[in-house]
């Protein structure tokens, strides 16, 4: 028997997974000498979508005296972008720890998916800039921005 050394694909993105969304435009700058979007960028379009999230007047999970530290990311790059796409960044919740939670993150020009990936966040005391439990009220607002996919 021959074994396979193919990992399973994941599922490909689909934007109706996202319940937070951010526009972006890809910018001349954003671009490298191959003429596509450079990959260090991607990952400041994942944290535009993220700060957008946690300041958005509709979530708004700032704790008192916390800020949130990037501790994780990991991106999957599924398609190349260009100078002027239009873009979705979408965010989701998919997990909830004590002092953390993880974001399930995708850039989208339509319904396309260009990158997927995932980033946790860490709760971080301002004062002695050491982890801290999610408080009970962020926990609840961030339920409704779990991700609606499988």
């Amino acid at each position: 028997m021959s074994q396979s050394n193919e990992r399973p694909r994941k599922p490909v993105p689909k934007l109706a997974d996202y319940p937070h969304r951010v526009n972006e435009i890809v910018r001349y700058r954003d671009l490298d000498p191959q003429g596509h979007v450079n990959n260090a960028v991607f990952a400041t379009y994942f944290e535009s979508g993220r700060v957008a999230m946690f300041r958005a007047r509709d979530l708004g999970i700032g704790i008192p005296n916390a800020n949130f530290a990037l501790a994780r990311q990991e991106i999957d790059f599924l398609r190349e972008l260009h100078w002027q796409d239009e873009l979705v960044i979408g965010n989701a919740v998919i997990s909830l720890g004590r002092t953390s939670f993880t974001l399930a993150q995708a850039i989208f020009r339509g319904e396309e998916c260009a990158a997927a990936g995932h980033a946790v966040m860490v709760t971080l005391d301002v004062t002695t800039r050491k982890p801290r439990p999610l408080p009970p009220e962020t926990i609840a607002q961030l339920e409704p921005w779990k991700f609606r996919g499988k």
